[in-house]
């Protein structure tokens, strides 16, 4: 009997190990995150970023991103993200004014509980800085 249960303990052990190093890997950032910049010249907000972190650009924690505001005007931009030595960098491509290409970059720190953290909104406008600002990510579904 003893025999027995220490078989089974010597097979069970592993598996257990195996199963929460699974569950653990399994995280997901896949969700919407309030975000709110400030300190901004011009992008004073709070946004809805939504997050799809399906892998498909090669880094486990990353996919496409959606953006919505009220400041957009109803309007919604897409992009990308990855989670890249715990940080989160989300790109979403937006006009500029003058009809130049723009982009959207919200960067913060992602715990590997899949939280998010404090970071930083930078736009760029045709290759250049034009607006930054401090970034607070909210709860995940907390919009």
């Amino acid at each position: 009997m003893t025999r027995n249960t220490r078989t089974l303990v010597a097979i069970a052990l592993p598996l257990l190990a195996l199963a929460l190093t699974h569950a653990a890997a399994a995280q997901s950032f896949t969700g919407n995150w309030p975000i709110t910049i400030t300190k901004s010249p011009h992008g004073n907000a709070t946004y809805c970023l939504a997050l799809t972190d399906d892998g498909s650009l090669g880094f486990p924690h990353s996919g496409s991103a959606t953006l919505t505001g009220q400041t957009l005007g109803g309007e919604k931009l897409f992009g990308t993200f990855q989670v890249i030595n715990g940080l989160l960098t989300a790109t979403i491509q937006s006009q500029g004014g003058t009809g130049q290409n723009a982009g959207l970059v919200f960067v913060g720190h992602a715990a590997k509980k899949g939280t998010l953290g404090k970071g930083i909104y930078d736009e760029v406008y045709g290759g250049e800085e034009f607006d930054s600002g401090a970034l607070a990510f909210g709860v995940k579904g907390g919009c």
